[in-house]
């Protein structure tokens, strides 16, 4: 007997011609391991699987028809609200078996280039402090979701990937199945998601406690508990409002400075005085994130992470004094530290190194590198010379986290992956 033809319906916004060349007949956790990139996977109550196309990485996640449009739909809009999140490729339906079986519609997503999921930041020999700079970045994550109005429903590690911003981590929603976009939440809505959130990740805590991957003496309870507290804090700043007397207008820019310095900027800004005018209130509106990579953005071209931009600007702002050219115009300044400073710099870094990690987070760590030798030899070590030494003694040490390397894609299983300390994996 012939096998049963499929009749495909591919949804998606730049159908890619090659996303006919897979298996679709065949169950996702079947597949081939010539079809399947060996990435490392967070925990996941669905089969997902990483695969090769067109020169890139996608994410095939096994789901429910309804659910796996709903998902494509609310990863669409949470993109156009720039929202940290993967990018939605598609949706493929109508799968059968050779035998003309059903088979589960799949949810394509972009595979995030250099992030990783939580489980395999702590096989790597990461400093102590790295569930904390997680947590931190899961709030600043939760924050912006809720800024935008989006419930998550599901707010935990494993549904989310990170990614190296210079010494703290970006992290990005992987998983929006539970998920809901209102035009503002309650708080009702935002406190039981930061109460699932503290729970979710006391448990995952403990669970790489018992795979002895954290270690016993760390306190996964006050961690769940500090992501609260750090929710609280960050909230708080973004929409309370202020008062003050009507003589202390200068408070009104200094809340906005506050915010930049958060890594925000403040769109709109409700500012309401009492019946005698002797007393102002003022309280965000609108609320941005990025404040310091848009600005990076705009004089250089560079599109990086939020603290890589913090820091590279820093770097250009004492290129700018060490020159003398406070007075010129910051764009043409910006233009001389890109072609100057920051671009021989990533060069004088190989080819074959440069996938192990971006470009601003080697040069954010060429800085570190550079400060460490000045402060160990007591003399200000120029670039070209720090740029040697973590070429030859730091770089090479490194993770690889873009090329597809390190798990064989035939041991991969629906439990978690969790590469050795000594693999390379993709990030």
């Amino acid at each position: 007997m012939s096998p049963t033809p499929q009749r495909l319906q591919i949804t998606a916004a730049n159908p890619d011609p090659a996303l006919l060349d897979l298996p679709w007949d065949v169950p996702l956790e079947q597949w081939p391991a010539e079809t399947l990139a060996a990435l490392p996977r967070g925990i996941s109550r669905h089969i997902v699987r990483f695969a090769r196309l067109s020169g890139r990485v996608i994410a095939i996640k096994e789901i429910g028809e309804t659910v796996a449009y709903r998902e494509y739909e609310l990863l669409r809009q949470l993109g156009r609200l720039d929202v940290p999140s993967v990018e939605p490729v598609g949706v493929i339906t109508g799968r059968r078996d050779p035998d003309g079986e059903p088979l589960e519609a799949v949810l394509i997503t972009q595979h995030l280039q250099f992030s990783l999921p939580y489980r395999s930041l702590f096989s790597q020999s990461l400093r102590p402090d790295t569930a904390t700079r997680l947590i931190d970045a899961l709030a600043v994550l939760l924050v912006r979701l809720h800024l935008v109005g989006f419930y998550w429903g599901d707010v935990s590690l494993s549904n989310t990937l990170f990614r190296r911003d210079a010494e703290t981590f970006a992290a990005y929603l992987v998983d929006a199945e539970t998920g809901d976009l209102h035009d503002r939440l309650s708080d009702g809505q935002r406190a039981y998601d930061l109460d699932v959130a503290r729970v979710n990740i006391i448990g995952e805590l403990m669970d790489l406690q018992a795979g002895e991957f954290l270690d016993d003496e760390v306190d996964a309870v006050a961690i769940g508990d500090a992501l609260a507290e750090r929710y609280t804090d960050l909230w708080r700043a973004l929409t309370e409002v202020e008062s003050f007397g009507y003589g202390e207008r200068w408070r009104v820019q200094a809340r906005i400075d506050r915010l930049n310095d958060l890594g925000f900027d403040v769109g709109e800004l409700d500012i309401m005085t009492d019946v005698d005018g002797t007393t102002v209130r003022i309280q965000p509106k609108v609320v941005d994130a990025g404040h310091h990579s848009r600005r990076l953005m705009r004089l250089t071209g560079l599109d990086v992470g939020e603290n890589q931009a913090r820091r590279l600007l820093n770097d250009l702002d004492e290129y700018r004094a060490a020159t003398d050219r406070q007075a010129e115009d910051e764009a043409f300044v910006a233009h001389d530290w890109l072609t100057e400073v920051f671009e021989p710099a990533v060069r004088r870094v190989p080819k074959e190194l440069r996938k192990k990690l971006e470009p601003a987070q080697i040069y954010h760590e060429l800085l570190d590198h550079r400060w460490y030798l000045s402060q160990q030899q007591r003399r200000d070590v120029p670039m070209k010379e720090a740029a040697k030494s973590y070429v030859k003694n730091i770089l090479p040490g490194r993770p690889d986290e873009q090329s597809i390397l390190g798990v064989q894609a035939s041991d991969l299983r629906e439990t978690d992956v969790i590469p050795r300390v000594d693999d390379e994996i993709i990030g």
